[in-house]
């Protein structure tokens, strides 16, 4: 194990530095379970993708919530819904196909989006609700 310490030492001495590493924000994930405290009662707005694994278009949209996540980070919560696990919470949301987008403000949703669209969609939705 020494010889693992003695080759960084040595790059270090060369001017080699490790960089640290980028903790990567992921999309809120919602439950039957925590729906309540997470959405419902959310002190900022909520985008909820409603999604299944075997879904095609709903795997087109997942960059995209992931990257929706990343930017609104501390300004909207935006998460998903897997509708085979959670069938409960997709019935409370009235969902009848996928992928749908639900977004929520003060408790209730105020607009919604069904079927794969594009970031730019969805960004001008979440921005009026901001």
């Amino acid at each position: 194990m020494s010889g693992v310490w003695d080759k960084l030492n040595q790059k270090k001495k060369k001017g080699f530095r490790l960089k640290p590493k980028r903790v990567k924000i992921m999309e809120y994930k919602f439950t039957s379970a925590n729906s309540e405290s997470e959405v419902l009662n959310s002190d900022i707005p909520v985008s909820v993708d409603f999604y299944a694994d075997w879904c095609g278009p709903c795997k087109m949209m997942g960059p995209v919530v992931e990257k929706l996540a990343q930017e609104y980070e501390g300004k909207a919560k935006v998460g998903k819904v897997n509708v085979d696990e959670e069938q409960e919470l997709a019935e409370q949301f009235n969902v009848m196909s996928i992928p749908f987008i639900a977004l929520i403000k003060d408790g209730k949703m105020v607009d919604s989006n069904l079927g794969a669209t594009s970031k730019d969609a969805l960004v001008a939705k979440l921005e009026a609700l901001l």
